[in-house]
């Protein structure tokens, strides 16, 4: 039997315009009190009427940047979940906002290991480990070179080297 998910009995609100995306989502998750709203109205008051160990936005369809704001505010561990919008753009706004991590749906089946470490980590930021595990994702997605094409991303880049020799 495999040890039990640090998610268990954890409540979750997942945001997504795609109702198929939010059945996955709780496939995924079963083990969660798992809230589900396709739109964004539905979407602020659960925020605002709840609280939550961890909340996953989409970023298009729902104003999952909004949302973001409100999600962060409340101090609400936060991912960013989406399908179009997975550019450096979208990314490096869900990192300035104060998203946890960002995860293309296109590997949603890798959602309970990346919010496991949230909750594990105390919601500690997750970049680094993001881009360890999905670097070469991005890297195919935006070019080899796309982290050095913007100073945000560079700076961030040795920010994360400094602190691992400190």
């Amino acid at each position: 039997m495999s040890e039990q998910s640090p998610l268990k009995d954890k409540i979750v609100l997942a945001v997504d315009d795609e109702p198929d995306v939010l059945e996955i989502i709780g496939e995924e998750l079963d083990m969660v009190l798992l809230h589900k709203a396709t739109d964004y109205d539905t979407a602020i008051q659960y925020l605002l009427s709840y609280t939550y160990d961890v909340v996953i936005l989409d970023i298009m369809g729902v104003n999952g940047f909004e949302l973001l704001k409100t999600s962060v505010s409340r101090e609400f561990p936060t991912v960013m979940l989406t399908a179009h919008a997975v550019t450096p753009e979208a990314l490096k706004k869900s990192m300035k906002l104060g998203a946890l991590s960002f995860l293309p749906k296109e590997k949603i089946s890798e959602l309970r290991p990346f919010l496991e470490d949230i909750v594990t980590n105390k919601g500690a930021s997750l970049w680094k480990k993001l881009f360890d595990r999905l670097g070469g994702y991005f890297n195919k997605r935006f070019g080899p070179d796309w982290k050095e094409k913007d100073r945000f991303f560079k700076e961030f880049e040795e920010e994360m080297e400094k602190s691992l020799h400190s």
